[in-house]
């Protein structure tokens, strides 16, 4: 117990695993939102500038080659505003020595110019950031001192000596991190709702059969093995780690039971043990005390035979009987004894069978009638009846002899008479009760008590007189505990009454016909 105490303690009540699933859930998303964003403004603009960059150069390379193959002003004006159109792209062309233009966008056309006075082949004017630069192109990002817009712009002189100047918006870029930046936003929360839906079916499927194992091996720390895995025939680890979830708690059910059993029947051979060892201190203790006397008298007799105390021979035939007596006394004590302990510890089988009770105790009083007639008692026994009963006669027939002989020995007169009473009454619970009144003075308390020891004497000079061995109750007391039914003895007007019950044999329905 203490083990199992130490255990649940180390073992800390878990979180929730749907709960586990949808945090982490929400921290990839949010994480990876925050990454996105981050990525978005690091390397969002820098690329875009880039490839503008770029544009504006294919730009000049396309326009540059148009007029080395001599295409018409048309075609190139054409081409100027269908990349204008389709890249943001403010474009102006102009021929110094013709005052030939082409402009993407005629109104802008003096702003534009005032743009291009930014910028010189040789970066004398300290305006801006020079993103690219060779021979003929430069290109910068400048800043538009009235509308504070950041923009790329490109001067560079084609083949022919025109010159060409482009300019593209920043702004457009950092509105669209922005916007960006705000959909990524709205789709991490959007994603985290989904997240919990995603968490509640998928830690369903994962969550039930790890809760089932946990309650499992729960029951099984308690030493319950009745709950049993049900597999979901996925055939994943979860449904292996199940089924030998099930094999361990067969295997320690078994293995339990049958440590059980074996503690069982070792507890029943110490308690065995236990019962002999006392049955023999017992045995000793109580032959060592009351061979006391017979041996001591054997003893002194055979001395005095041996050493002719007495030469006559009536005298030497005296101490013979008394040695034979005593010794016949030894013997009887030692049977009863071996015969109450055996009872006491349960060594004794009983022989029960279907017999009539006031058949026996006639028997009983017929044996005893030279004594009950030497003492001059009155004997009552009015059953005539057949009672049947189930016992073992032999037994039950020592009961009534030792509550027989009790009477007779301790009865004594009362308002001039001495009598016996005998009765034998059916019960309602099935039970036949038989009872042994005799006249006498009435028992105290502690004589109640201490009358179904052995060896208990209520008048030690008479005991030895009546060849009483002081042992009759104690073996009522054993048989009657065998059979865990009532016993007993109360005091009553001008007397004691003994009594014990029996079960009533059951009729059958022929010898009821």
């Amino acid at each position: 117990m203490k083990l199992m105490e130490r255990m649940n303690r180390r073992i800390q009540k878990p979180k929730s695993v749907r709960a586990k699933l949808f945090l982490s859930l929400c921290i990839v998303i949010v994480v990876t939102i925050i990454f996105l964003i981050i990525i978005n403004n690091l390397v969002l603009e820098a690329f875009y500038i880039y490839n503008k960059k770029d544009i504006e150069k294919n730009l000049y390379e396309q326009i540059n080659e148009m007029y080395n193959n001599g295409e018409s002003h048309d075609a190139i004006k054409e081409v100027v505003r269908e990349q204008s159109t389709k890249n943001n792209l403010d474009v102006f062309i102009r021929n110094e020595e013709t005052g030939d233009f082409i402009a993407s966008n005629q109104v802008r056309i003096k702003n534009l110019d005032g743009m291009k006075d930014s910028i010189s082949y040789n970066d004398k004017k300290k305006i801006g950031e020079v993103l690219y630069k060779s021979d003929k192109i430069i290109i910068k990002s400048l800043k538009d001192s009235n509308s504070e817009r950041i923009y790329i712009a490109m001067l560079a002189t084609l083949d022919n000596g025109t010159e060409m100047f482009v300019v593209t918006p920043v702004s457009a870029i950092k509105d669209s991190l922005r916007v960006s930046n705000q959909v990524l936003i709205f789709v991490g929360i959007i994603s985290v709702f989904i997240s919990a839906v995603i968490a509640l079916v998928v830690s369903k499927h994962f969550s039930d059969p790890i809760l089932d194992l946990n309650s499992i091996a729960k029951k099984m720390t308690d030493l319950d093995f009745s709950e049993k895995y049900n597999p979901r025939n996925s055939d994943d680890e979860l449904d292996e780690l199940g089924r030998r979830i099930n094999i361990l708690s067969d295997t320690l059910e078994q293995t339990i039971s049958e440590l059980k059993a074996n503690n069982d029947e070792l507890e029943r051979d110490i308690r065995e043990k236990s019962k002999i060892e006392e049955m023999r201190t017992q045995f000793i203790s109580d032959v060592s005390h009351e061979l006391k006397t017979p041996i001591a008298l054997i003893q002194g007799y055979a001395e005095g035979l041996i050493e002719n105390v007495n030469n006559d021979d009536e005298s030497r035939k005296f101490y013979a009987e008394v040695i034979l007596d005593e010794a016949d006394k030894m013997d009887k004590l030692v049977k009863q004894l071996l015969e109450l302990m055996k009872l006491e510890y349960g060594k004794r089988e009983f022989n029960n069978k279907k017999f009539d009770i006031v058949s026996l105790i006639r028997e009983d009083i017929r044996k005893c009638d030279v004594m009950i007639k030497e003492q001059n008692i009155d004997i009552t026994f009015d059953n005539s009846d057949p009672i049947n009963v189930m016992a073992d006669d032999f037994y039950i027939e020592h009961v009534v002899t030792n509550y027989l002989t009790n009477a007779i020995k301790y009865s004594s007169e009362v308002n001039g008479k001495r009598a016996i009473e005998i009765d034998v009454v059916e019960l309602p619970s099935n039970l036949v009760r038989v009872s042994v009144f005799n006249t006498g003075k009435n028992f105290t308390e502690d004589e109640m008590k201490a009358i179904w020891g052995r060896f208990y004497k209520v008048d030690a000079s008479r005991n030895r007189e009546n060849g009483g061995t002081g042992i009759g109750l104690s073996f009522v007391k054993a048989v009657m505990n065998n059979y865990k039914q009532k016993y007993g003895v109360q005091n009553k007007k001008n007397g004691v009454e003994f009594y014990f019950e029996l079960e009533k044999a059951q009729e059958t329905l022929t010898e009821e016909a």
